[in-house]
């Protein structure tokens, strides 16, 4: 399967000297040149590595894996970097990179580095634990647990969470949610106003805070923290 890379570099050079490596062993790369163009395009696609730097402008790259780790976006990073001492490292780590690279860099050795952070997230995911913020599901038993608290789920709920949390925190569209659940023979979108309403129950209403969230008119996300979500209808 063609692998997706994010790279946020500021450094047209070294950029272009990413997406040229990159793009000839068919991997599909975007780009960002700051931090905060890095942080949207994480969290509104979906990635298999994010290549990070360190220096940014607008938002540096500590920021950036701090904040995509809070939304909780577990996408690997390797977070490049001018500086190499051992602060520099941990500080990296502390902000949830999963390794770090030091500038000038041979492209080989971090293209070994990028292929392994993907195979052990795909070795994650096949042992069948999806993790969002407080929410664990195991596929294998098909139990989902919140703070810890087991959640008594429908076969429908949990198909809709299932999708949910693969995609999170980026929105599925309640198309999407309907060919996930009955292909091309929908029984209409009452059913599905029905089964979120059931699902809201049992994933936000025991606890102070809501992580179901409702896009009107296009469809439902997953967010770690939310406000006066309360007493949104599905």
């Amino acid at each position: 399967m063609r692998s997706k890379l994010l790279i946020v570099e500021d450094n047209q050079d070294v950029a272009g000297i990413l997406a040229d490596y990159f793009e000839v062993q068919g991997t599909e790369v975007d780009f960002a040149t700051n931090g905060e163009l890095g942080l949207k395009l994480a969290l509104e696609s979906s990635f298999d590595a994010i290549i990070l730097d360190l220096m940014l402008p607008k938002m540096d790259g500590l920021s950036v894996a701090k904040e995509l780790r809070k939304q909780g976006c577990t996408t690997p990073i390797l977070m490049l970097t001018a500086l190499d001492d051992k602060q520099d490292l941990l500080n990296g780590f502390e902000s949830g990179a999963d390794d770090y690279l030091a500038k000038p860099f041979d492209l080989d050795v971090l293209n070994a580095r990028i292929s392994a952070l993907i195979k052990r997230q795909q070795g994650r995911v096949a042992l069948g634990i999806l993790k969002y913020g407080s929410l664990e599901l195991n596929t294998a038993e098909h139990q989902v647990y919140r703070n810890g608290n087991q959640l008594i789920l429908t076969p429908a709920c949990y198909q809709i969470l299932h999708l949910l949390m693969k995609r999170a925190p980026n929105v599925v569209k309640r198309e999407e949610l309907i060919e996930e659940l009955w292909g091309d023979m929908p029984p209409g979108n009452d059913i599905l106003r029905s089964h979120m309403y059931q699902l809201r129950n049992q994933l936000d209403k025991p606890f102070p805070e809501s992580m179901l969230v409702t896009v009107p008119k296009i469809g439902f996300k997953l967010q770690q923290e939310t406000l006066n979500n309360s007493n949104e209808s599905p």
